[in-house]
């Protein structure tokens, strides 16, 4: 391993999705981690096969079409966690083994109720049982800024000596501070036995907003792997931010002399594909990727910028790939030129999608004119975010109201051979549009957030809703894209209610 190079482990696809409301299916998951793959990404954290079928079958597809990265299957420190994790593996070109147990006294006491010889040989046996099935394997102490230094260094040890090859230090709950957790990484490298032979890795959580810091503190201590997320998507406050460990690397190469394997061009198309599968938006002022961070309101910063670009920016904005699309398709294109131009935007769609989306594209251009390359993605995205959709919204009719009647919507939805309508009134159009699709389904759908956001500037932009349901006691994201938003939400609702009927 080079001294300088840092690998960059993505756990979008597992961590990530455990923030509340995602729920990717297999298509959307390959989309993403072939992405990754273009991105550059060392190893993908495919998902954790032993806790649903669906994880298992979305690892294991993915282990067939992901060839450059190494795919990485987590498990408990559980004989029949690390065998499903090795089944959904074992396709890959280069398989991974990710297995944990808490080291701290919390933990111990509270959670697994078990002693510290019981946790130690837990490591070792699992360890070992995963060398058993391939080369690859990693091994995290969960809880690890929260554990007594001295058990901690025992618990690597055995990790080491039964042959881990990648050494994981979590801030579990983002405990740390950066100084704080530089010591931790130093002191494993000066007391952990066997040390110098394996990579130490970090992956830290965002609870104090420090999980950026705390990672770059550890490269700075010697860890070499970081573990991190796209848009910083992860349980709770988030993880570690992909594109600001990556950019900070590269842009402060002059004082940490690192350099990683990640193509900086692609990160972001990767956060608007991640943004647009999850339904997660990114936030405006987010750094490197948010669309206001290459944006001057000041007089100041826009005179100096336009003097000379470094006066106020780090980095080129043509360095993360934020570029302005030269892609315009109006009502007159073809669908081989749409599917050119979804192609040189990254999106391969099959023949039957191609068709669907070539038959959006023409019913969003019939009333838009022409539409950018960044609506032209929406279109592509529409139809990898509705992979194995039941219902499809097939018509729909509203009437604002007035003095003498409420606003009313009917809306027909379809499946296969099955058809339904239903009507029903709200306070307003798009609520009224909602209650007729809860009607016609019969479930019980409760909202609790909802963004609208147009895609494009002026008055007949796309507009991309966002909404966040409790469907039937699960919660779930749902994101829809119509130049009229009462349709744009009803697509949103709809697809929200299919990923828990899927």
């Amino acid at each position: 391993m080079s001294d300088d190079r840092v690998y960059i482990f993505d756990t979008t696809l597992r961590d990530g999705e455990q923030s509340p409301g995602i729920s990717l299916g297999v298509r959307e998951k390959l989309e993403i981690a072939e992405q990754l793959q273009r991105l550059g990404v060392d190893i993908i954290e495919a998902g954790f096969p032993a806790t649903s079928q669906g994880d298992f079958d979305a690892v294991t597809q993915l282990s067939a079409r992901i060839s450059d990265s190494v795919v990485c299957a987590l498990a408990r420190a559980r004989s029949e966690d690390i065998d499903r994790a090795w089944e959904a593996v074992k396709g890959a070109a280069k398989p991974r083994i990710h297995t944990f147990v808490s080291t701290s006294d919390i933990h111990l006491e509270h959670q697994l109720r078990k002693t510290r010889d019981e946790v130690l040989e837990m490591a070792r046996a699992s360890v070992g049982r995963a060398r058993g099935y391939c080369e690859d394997v990693e091994f995290s102490p969960m809880d690890a800024t929260r554990s007594d230094p001295e058990f901690l260094y025992r618990v690597l040890e055995a990790a080491i000596g039964e042959g881990a090859t990648t050494l994981n230090i979590p801030d579990t709950v983002g405990y740390s501070i950066p100084d704080e957790f530089a010591e931790i990484i130093r002191g494993i490298f000066e007391n952990v036995a066997g040390i110098a032979g394996v990579v130490v890795s970090v992956h830290c959580h965002n609870d104090l907003g420090l999980a950026v810091a705390n990672s770059l503190s550890a490269v700075e201590a010697g860890a070499r792997q970081v573990e991190c997320a796209v848009n910083g998507l992860g349980e709770r406050a988030g993880n570690a931010s992909l594109e600001e460990i990556v950019m900070t690397l590269k842009v402060r190469q002059d004082r940490l002399g690192l350099k990683t394997g990640i193509n900086s061009t692609e990160i972001s198309r990767t956060s608007r594909l991640v943004s647009m599968l999850t339904g997660y938006p990114v936030q405006p002022n987010k750094a490197v990727v948010g669309r206001n961070a290459f944006a001057h309101e000041s007089g100041i910063h826009q005179d100096g910028v336009l003097k000379e670009r470094t006066t106020y920016e780090i980095m080129d904005a043509a360095s993360v790939g934020l570029v302005e699309s030269d892609i315009v398709l109006g009502k007159h294109s073809g669908r081989h030129a749409l599917k050119e131009q979804l192609e040189r935007l990254g999106y391969f769609l099959g023949e039957d999608e191609l068709n669907q989306a070539f038959k959006r594209f023409k019913e969003l251009a019939d009333k838009k004119g022409s539409l950018s390359g960044e609506d032209i993605e929406a279109v592509a995205l529409e139809y990898i975010r509705t992979e194995g959709q039941r219902w499809k919204l097939t018509a729909y009719e509203v009437h604002s109201g007035g003095k003498e009647a409420p606003p009313s919507a009917t809306v027909t939805l379809e499946r296969e051979d099955e058809r339904v309508t239903e009507r029903a009134i709200g306070d307003g159009m798009v609520d009224a549009t909602c209650k007729a699709i809860r009607a016609a389904l019969k479930v019980d759908a409760k909202l609790y957030a909802m963004t609208v956001e147009a895609i494009t500037a002026g008055l007949d932009a796309i507009g991309d809703v966002t909404m966040q349901l409790e469907v039937e006691g699960r919660r779930v994201v749902g994101r829809g894209v119509s130049t009229d938003i009462v349709e744009a939400a009803a697509r949103a609702y709809l697809n929200a209610i299919n990923k828990v009927l899927r």
